[in-house]
């Protein structure tokens, strides 16, 4: 049994990116956690309606997925790239030390959205193996409406090196997908249950199976 850390920068992220890939880690035995770092609370902006309606939605998709823990940092979206690296470094590592995950799943960085980035650098900063020596496979995730809108003027683009064959989850991926409702919307908006299934049947055709989820490898220790 293998630990898994799935890193979102916001609820929905982690389905969109991974969720087959979670549902299969899961159904093999391995214990996925689920590290929120965005909370749409009402300090942060957001009505009281709103806040609970997320809540309410990662209470639901947290059993859906059968996650061994859920653990959110609960800091500001859309503001990650405002706060001092070190900060959120410190706040994940803590999660990485407490949970010794052996594969952890991150956004990828050239992703349109800030938060991703700053995400992303703070996962980096927290997978060097004197510090954090239980990570053995690092790997990054697409995810629809943010990594495809990356313009990446350095010409840096998502390059998947690896996939995994999601055709028997892909059904209840898209089911949880639809638990955020304000967030999926009428094809061919990207967050669609039509977008969804098209990408994992593009990536299934890469690979030789019906649907799958890519990823790249950025690191994987074998002693």
């Amino acid at each position: 049994m293998n630990t898994v850390l799935v890193v979102a920068p916001h609820p929905d992220d982690e389905t969109l990116g991974c969720g087959g890939t979670i549902l299969r880690h899961i159904a093999g035995g391995d214990a996925v956690h689920w590290l929120i770092v965005t909370d749409m609370s009402v300090g942060h902006g957001f009505s009281d309606t709103q806040a609970s309606r997320r809540q309410a939605q990662i209470q639901k998709v947290a059993a859906a997925f059968g996650f061994a823990g859920v653990h959110n940092l609960g800091l500001p979206p859309a503001k990650l790239d405002t706060l001092p690296m070190s900060d959120l470094v410190a706040v994940i590592g803590e999660i990485v030390k407490k949970i010794s995950p052996a594969v952890v799943y991150l956004p990828f960085r050239g992703d349109v959205h800030t938060d991703h980035a700053a995400v992303f650098d703070a996962v980096a900063s927290c997978s060097k193996w004197f510090r954090y020596p239980s990570i053995k496979r690092l790997l990054c995730y697409e995810t629809l409406s943010e990594t495809e809108f990356g313009l990446n003027a350095e010409g840096v683009k998502f390059a998947p090196n690896s996939f995994v064959n999601i055709a028997p989850y892909l059904g209840k991926k898209i089911e949880i997908a639809q638990i955020y409702e304000e967030e999926m919307g009428e094809f061919p908006f990207p967050r669609s249950a039509e977008a969804i299934r098209a990408l994992a049947q593009v990536r299934g055709a890469a690979c030789g199976c019906h649907a799958a989820e890519s990823f790249m490898i950025l690191k994987e220790i074998n002693r």
